[in-house]
C-alpha cells in the first residue's frame, strides 16, 4: 500500500500504526515521526508562518479566506507521480490542511481519499481506530486508541476530588483565540476549567480584556502550530492578564492525534503537581505584565 498524508496528525497516527514505510508523500507541516521529514512534500502553505508574527499570520489567513483563496499549494504533478493508493486529509479546518474536496479534484485515478475530522478527545481516539481499519491494521489501531484513552483516564483519576483550577488556553495570541474542539476537554480531564473555551466547537477570537474579566488563575499559551519557544516569544509581546506558561502546542495540543494524551498529562502536572508527575514536555514560564507574581505553586512548568 502507498499512502500520501496531507495532514500532520494523520502522519503521526500512521507512524503509531507502524505504517511509516508505506508513506510516499507528506505535507510541508508533517514533522513527526522524524523519519517522515525527508519524504516528498506534496502540499505547502502559501502563508510564510515562520517569518511572520501572530498578527501578520492572522491577517494573511483572513484575507485569503475572504478572497476564497486556498491556503495551500498542491503539487498535482508530484501527487500523480507518487501514485498513492490512499490519500489522507481533513475537512475540519481550512487553515490546517488541504480539504478533502480539493484533494478529490486533483487525486490520481483510483486513489482512495480518507478525511479525518475529529472535534473531541473520543473522536480523536475513534479516528485512530477508523484509519487503522481502512489501512488494514485494526488491532494496532485498537491498541493505540486504548493507550490514549487509558493515559487520559489516569490523569482524570489522579485529580479527582481536587479543587478545579481556572485557566485560559490561548489557541492564538494576536488576536487571542479562546480554545475549542478537544482542548477544553483536555483541561477538564486535567482538573481545570477553561474560563472561555467551548468544547467540541471551533476556537474563536476574544480580547485580552475579556480574558482578564474572566479572572483565570493561569494562562496556557498553546498557539496552534507553535512550539513552546515560539509561543513564548510571541506571548511576551502580549498584555497577559495572569501568570502564564507556553507549551508545545504543535506536538501535544493542536493536532488531533494520540500525543494529546501527553498534553493532558502536562496540564495535570501544571494544575496539580502533587497529584500528577512531570511528563518532561517543553514548557516556558512567562511573567504577566500586570503582576510580578510567579506562576502559582500548583502550576510550576517543566524547564
Amino acid at each position: 500500500m502507498r499512502i500520501c498524508s496531507l495532514l500532520p496528525s494523520a502522519t503521526e497516527i500512521i507512524g503509531r500504526l507502524g505504517l511509516t514505510e508505506a508513506l510516499v508523500g507528506v505535507s510541508e507541516e508533517c514533522d513527526w515521526p522524524a523519519e517522515t521529514r525527508g519524504l516528498p512534500v506534496v502540499t505547502a502553505s502559501r502563508v510564510e508562518a515562520a517569518t511572520l508574527a501572530s498578527a501578520e499570520i492572522d491577517s494573511a489567513v483572513r484575507n485569503a479566506v475572504a478572497d476564497g483563496r486556498s491556503l495551500y499549494a498542491v503539487d498535482a504533478d508530484l501527487l500523480t507521480k507518487l501514485a498513492p493508493d490512499v490519500i489522507v486529509t481533513q475537512d475540519l479546518c481550512t487553515v490546517c490542511a488541504v480539504s478533502g474536496d480539493d484533494v478529490s479534484s486533483l487525486c490520481p485515478c483510483g486513489a482512495e481519499v480518507i478525511s479525518l475530522n475529529p472535534t473531541t478527545l473520543e473522536e480523536i481516539a475513534s479516528s485512530v481506530e477508523m484509519l487503522a481499519r481502512r489501512l488494514g491494521v485494526p488491532e494496532r489501531g485498537n491498541e493505540v486508541a486504548g493507550e490514549m484513552r487509558a493515559t487520559i483516564d489516569e490523569v482524570r483519576q489522579a485529580v479527582a476530588g481536587r479543587p478545579t483550577r481556572r485557566l485560559f488556553v490561548a489557541e492564538w495570541i494576536d488576536p487571542p483565540f479562546a480554545a475549542g474542539h478537544w482542548l477544553p476537554e483536555m483541561v477538564a480531564a486535567a482538573g481545570g476549567s477553561d474560563v472561555l473555551g467551548r468544547a467540541g466547537r471551533p476556537s474563536f477570537p476574544v480580547t485580552w480584556d475579556a480574558v482578564r474579566a474572566a479572572q483565570p488563575e493561569l494562562v496556557i499559551v498553546a498557539a496552534c502550530g507553535f512550539d513552546a519557544e515560539r509561543g513564548a516569544k510571541e506571548a511576551r509581546e502580549a498584555d497577559l492578564p495572569a501568570p502564564s506558561v507556553a507549551v508545545d502546542a504543535n506536538a501535544y495540543y493542536s493536532r488531533p492525534a494520540p500525543r494529546v494524551a501527553d498534553g493532558v498529562r502536562q496540564l495535570g502536572h501544571l494544575l496539580h503537581p502533587d497529584a500528577c508527575p512531570d511528563p518532561g514536555l517543553p514548557a516556558v514560564q512567562l511573567t504577566s505584565r500586570l503582576s510580578a507574581d510567579a506562576v502559582p505553586s500548583a502550576a510550576t512548568p517543566s524547564a
